[in-house]
């Protein structure tokens, strides 16, 4: 499925599902003011209170926590191009004969790097782990080419090369955490549970008056259902309409520049 496909299915489940929760409580509400005004429940001001400050509470802090973690991501992505292409600047110190075949290791490395994240954003699970671990082995022909290539006494190499290979490597598991770091799954049940139990307090307090408002009705649940989705897209960047792609660029750019 396309990322347009996924975005307005999570959209639509999202939107439906408050609209039926409006229409509950709006039924509900209908049932309760036909009594005589003494049988009406009372105190139900508090509770939407209460139920929509928790509301507001959990988006806010679900929204900033998911954009926090996804300028991170960002950010990394421009961190390891860095730490690549110093690694490769560095090579210069190596002896001419070493050069060569550590070159076309990196060549390799980069289009890894770059091919396991676009199995990312293609949704290709099993292809970007197997990419992964392919990354690594190559990380670990380098490291043992560059350590052997340092061995000579009187060269800056070791002191240079070394490091920024280390940082090259130390990036790739920062990344893949990152990637994998998400609030635990009782965090959105509670906030999909927060958000319709809302729903269904809004539409008892509109049985109230037999018109329905279906501006009020569409537009909460448009909002909440977008709302919902972008913090999600936040989390997983590489599946829906908020992409991390045009950063990629930057690691493509490193490997053009391995000429």
């Amino acid at each position: 499925m396309s990322t347009a496909g996924i975005a307005l299915l999570f959209i639509g489940v999202a939107f439906v599902t408050t609209l039926a929760c409006l229409e509950a409580g709006r039924l509900a509400g209908r049932r309760a003011f036909a009594l005589p005004e003494a049988s009406r429940p009372a105190g139900l001001g508090t509770v939407e209170g209460v139920a929509f400050g928790l509301l507001g509470l959990l988006l806010a802090f679900t929204f900033t926590g998911a954009a926090t973690r996804f300028d991170a991501r960002r950010a990394q992505v421009v961190e390891e191009a860095n730490d690549i292409g110093t690694a490769w600047l560095r090579l210069d110190l190596l002896p001419k004969e070493a050069q060569p075949k550590l070159r076309e290791d990196f060549r390799r490395y980069a289009d890894s790097r770059i091919a396991t994240y676009g199995r990312l954003a293609a949704a290709d699970g099993a292809g970007a782990r197997a990419e992964y671990e392919r990354s690594l082995a190559i990380q670990n022909e380098i490291w043992a080419g560059a350590v052997a290539a340092t061995r000579e006494g009187g060269s800056p190499a070791p002191m240079l090369l070394l490091p920024a290979l280390n940082a090259m490597i130390d990036i790739t598991t920062t990344r893949r955490s990152s990637t994998e770091l998400h609030p635990p799954l009782i965090i959105y049940a509670v906030l999909a549970l927060v958000s319709l139990g809302c729903a269904l307090l809004v539409g008892y307090e509109m049985g109230a008056s037999e018109a329905r408002s279906w501006l009020h009705v569409l537009g909460y649940a448009l909002v909440v259902a977008f709302i919902l989705y972008v913090i999600v897209d936040f989390e997983y960047p590489r599946l829906g309409l908020i992409r991390m792609e045009a950063f990629d660029r930057y690691l493509v750019d490193v490997r053009n520049a391995m000429k």
